[in-house]
């Protein structure tokens, strides 16, 4: 389904997740196969390996302090290939086609007989005849009314109403939450609007960023040729040309992670006032976002230029740049000539995967993202016992406590902030497997017969439930992920982190498997998301949730200089010619890493109660707990994709989130690096900050 601004701005305030989704056109998953497939469960024993982890995936012959991800996950790397419908493959992946097949066996289930919602939906898109069948027809009444607008205030009515529809244009806008002002959705205004995936692609004078947009340009007019519309190639520079003049106003995405910058503020008329050349009136109204006390900018000087863009830019272009934007985001759901131009470039060029995924699993990514609660409660009945969740609290509630004993031993913070910052911890709020409470998706109407229909209806659906929200009291028992996601998040805001079921399990957690490899995985992801709530932007929000400063001048000092040197350490990686980490889009994600290994290695230790770890395989408890670390994070990447996640991703590549190890006294002592390895630092040089 499409990923309307409504939905990326209700979760504006979430740290990341884990991992991030496959960037293509604003959608997607990772993906590889790791230990090869997980094996079933045997009474007693691991599902991987003798202890948990995959050996045979090592390569031995790398010293550890020369590439820890090589010398534990080495052969696998070069055994497993990429599968042709992916751009990238992993451990995640591996869960994440379990989760697929669970799924498909509920929602073909569900499709055998007509009237039940998730089953008729997804039926919709497998009847790819009648799709066919209808070729460009279904989304002629959107096109029809962007060809009809006559003036820029009907413009900026159709943007609005495009909203709706999910397709956003150069200003954005959807329901969130207000940052200081936990308990109150607010309404926020974004950037937006690019159609390649960041500013760099219209800005940056880089050869391979150079032919992905030109691309783009082929693309958009395939688009209109497809659509019977003449003079293709002409119209699709002129809407490059007005993209690329919106990029050079936008702010970077590093900017655009301070949440003190982006929280501005705005009456209804310092928008007119502050963003003139716009017709405010007619774009919220249309988009039912009017009359509203208070809006959030996020990039006022963005959201400024945007206007003024649109206002020197000739109508014929803005209404051509609206069509294409709207018929690129209904071309999955067209007929096939739609289908393989849309992933031709969105998948193949961006992301360099060969093939489009099978027909199946898009249709059940687009039940998930559609109906996703209505398929997890399904799920979580069938595939997440009460046992499960009740292991899985229990490790959270003993990284939590291994992360107050570090806040409580700081030797850089204030003894004050410290008190605070226990309260905060404190007053956690876990979200363990599920959601306690289940969305009602009985207002949703969906016709088995109707593909495009039913995904209009779906996004509407999600606009017109933000739109519910405004004036009313926060749901802080709503999720932003499905129980199905191989990930999971921080919310600063509601000071509460999320683990979705399907994350649950091996490689992450297998309660049969040495309790070292089950906090070197999921223990560390715990702690990387707890954590999250003390990174360089969850610091600012307090227990309540609010963004407020609650630390001395001296604490944020001392804390920014241990945050700069972890910039430049990752600014230093190069994972391809030319295209380095970008330490600072990254840095929250890095300390998460940092931080949640460093607690999950301290709740190892006080787990063992005193008693030595044993030695399974060769391998000490230490050796066991940071293979399980290296181990989570197999994954291989196609280059296009790979350069696109350096661009725009605010986690680092696979390879670098392992080498976070270097840091950790722990690690050393564990597999003895030698001085001068490409690892190795000096005590004095290694980061630690929690």
């Amino acid at each position: 389904m499409r990923s309307s601004l409504l939905i990326l701005a209700a979760s504006t305030m979430l740290a990341g997740g884990v991992y991030a989704a496959a960037p293509a056109k604003r959608a997607g998953a990772v993906e590889k196969a790791a230990v090869g497939p997980v094996a079933p469960p045997q009474a007693g024993r691991p599902q991987i390996g003798t202890f948990g982890f995959d050996e045979a995936g090592m390569d031995r012959s790398v010293p550890p302090g020369r590439s820890f991800y090589d010398f534990a996950n080495g052969t696998w790397a070069k055994t497993t290939p990429i599968p042709a419908d992916r751009s990238n493959y992993g451990m995640f992946n591996v869960l994440e086609d379990l989760s697929n097949d669970r799924m498909r066996g509920i929602i073909e289930t569900a499709a055998k007989a007509p009237g039940s919602k998730i089953g008729d939906l997804y039926a919709s898109f497998m009847d790819e005849a009648a799709v066919e069948a209808k070729g460009v027809a279904p989304v002629k009444p959107q096109l029809a009314a962007i060809a009809a607008v006559s003036s820029r205030a009907a413009f900026a009515k159709q943007l609005g109403q495009s909203l709706r529809d999910g397709v956003s244009g150069p200003i954005g806008a959807g329901v969130s939450i207000d940052d200081k002002d936990p308990d109150k959705p607010v309404v926020q205004i974004a950037q937006s609007g690019l159609g390649l995936p960041d500013r760099d692609y219209y800005l940056k004078a880089d050869p391979k960023l150079a032919e992905a947009k030109a691309a783009y340009v082929a693309y958009l007019a395939k688009l209109f040729t497809l659509a019977g519309e003449p003079n293709g190639m002409a119209r699709a520079q002129a809407i490059v040309a007005f993209e690329g003049r919106i990029a050079g106003v936008q702010w970077t995405r590093t900017e655009s992670r301070d949440s003190d910058k982006t929280y501005n503020p705005f009456t209804r008329a310092d928008l007119d006032k502050k963003a003139p050349g716009f017709d405010w009136a007619g774009f919220l109204g249309a988009a039912g976002l009017e009359k509203q006390p208070l809006y959030i900018v996020a990039q006022p000087t963005a959201i400024a230029g945007a206007a003024k863009v649109m206002a020197e830019t000739p109508l014929p272009v803005l209404k051509d740049y609206l069509w294409a934007r709207t018929l690129d985001d209904a071309a999955p759901w067209l007929a096939k000539s739609f289908v393989d131009a849309h992933f031709a470039f969105h998948g193949t060029v961006l992301d360099g995967t060969p093939e489009n995924r099978p027909r199946w699993k898009r249709g059940v990514a687009l039940v998930k993202n559609a109906m996703g609660e209505a398929v997890g409660e399904q799920y979580v009945a069938r595939y997440f016992p009460p046992e499960a969740k009740a292991e899985a609290d229990k490790l959270v509630k003993n990284i939590i406590a291994a992360m107050d004993d570090r806040l409580a031993n700081l030797t850089w913070m204030a003894p004050e902030t410290k008190v605070k910052a226990r309260a905060k911890l404190a007053a956690f709020r876990p979200q363990i497997g599920y959601p306690t409470k289940w969305r009602d998706y009985s207002a949703l109407p969906i016709a088995r017969g109707d593909l495009y229909a039913n995904v209009q209806a779906a996004t509407r659906f999600e606009w017109n439930r933000g739109l519910g929200k405004l004036g009313k009291p926060a749901d802080r028992d709503e999720w932003f992920m499905t129980p199905m996601e191989i990930n999971a998040y921080a919310n600063p805001v509601w000071n509460e982190i999320v683990f979705p079921a399907a994350i649950l399990q091996p490689p992450f957690f297998d309660p049969k498997a040495d309790p070292a490899v089950n906090y070197g995985g999921i223990g560390a992801v715990i702690g990387h998301e707890i954590s999250h709530h003390f990174d360089d932007q969850g610091r600012k929000y307090d227990a309540t949730g609010r963004l407020a400063e609650w630390w001395t001048k001296e604490d944020v000092a001392r804390f920014t200089a241990l945050t700069d040197s972890l910039v430049k350490q990752y600014d230093a990686y190069e994972p391809l010619p030319g295209l380095h980490v970008q330490g600072g889009l990254t840095l929250g994600e890095n300390i998460a890493d940092l931080a949640g290994l460093t607690v999950a290695h301290e709740a190892y230790r006080l787990s063992l109660a005193g008693k030595p770890a044993p030695v399974i395989d060769g391998f000490s408890g230490d050796q066991r707990f940071y293979l399980g670390w290296a181990q989570v994070w197999r994954r291989s990447y196609r280059e296009a994709n790979l350069r696109q996640r350096l661009l725009t991703d605010p986690h680092s590549p696979s390879e670098q989130r392992t080498a976070v190890v270097r840091n950790l006294d722990p690690w050393y002592d564990a597999y003895k690096p030698a001085p001068g390895s490409l690892l190795f630092l000096p005590p004095a040089q290694r980061v630690r900050i929690w």
